[in-house]
């Protein structure tokens, strides 16, 4: 799993937006310091109810902290996530579609959700990556939300 102090892997997202783009880790976390979080699924239940809302309501803040941007990542499609990014408003969110779950399985912040018949999918994480470094890493145990909130990452900033 990642850690601390690790470079994140290299990895191609879909940035969502009018027309999705593929970025690359490398370059989207290039030169600027990014409130990363991971959520198990759109419009799944906590997901939609907490951990999103948490980060649009303190985006401004995690700014002030010296936050260039927020973005969530879910191993979802990009046009799933985009509906739910519009749903909730959350035009200050950028969202990175993880479709086939490559990149949580880079970090090893994968799991198999098969039981709940959603196939693989992103553990519950936030993460600040600093000019593509992970400054600070906050993983839930199973079925947890807790540490990956973003009241508790600005808590720590």
């Amino acid at each position: 799993m990642i850690q601390v102090g690790d470079r994140l892997p290299e990895a191609t997202l879909i940035k969502v937006g009018e027309s999705p783009e593929q970025v690359t880790t490398r370059d989207f976390f290039a030169g600027r310091r990014v409130a990363l979080f991971a959520v198990p699924g759109a419009f799944t239940p906590t997901c939609s109810a907490k951990h999103l809302p948490g980060f649009i309501e303190h985006g401004t803040a995690l700014k002030a902290k010296g936050v260039d941007e927020v973005a969530c990542t879910a191993v979802n499609d990009p046009f799933v996530l985009g509906a739910w990014a519009k749903q909730n408003e959350a035009s200050g969110i950028t969202m990175l579609a993880d479709g086939n779950g490559t990149f949580a399985d880079a970090l090893g912040l994968s799991f198999d959700g098969g039981k709940f018949g959603m196939g693989k999918r992103s553990q519950r994480y936030s993460m600040i990556v600093n000019d593509g470094v992970v400054e600070q890493l906050n993983v839930e145990g199973p079925g947890e939300f807790k540490v990956s909130s973003a009241d508790y990452l600005l808590e720590r900033l």
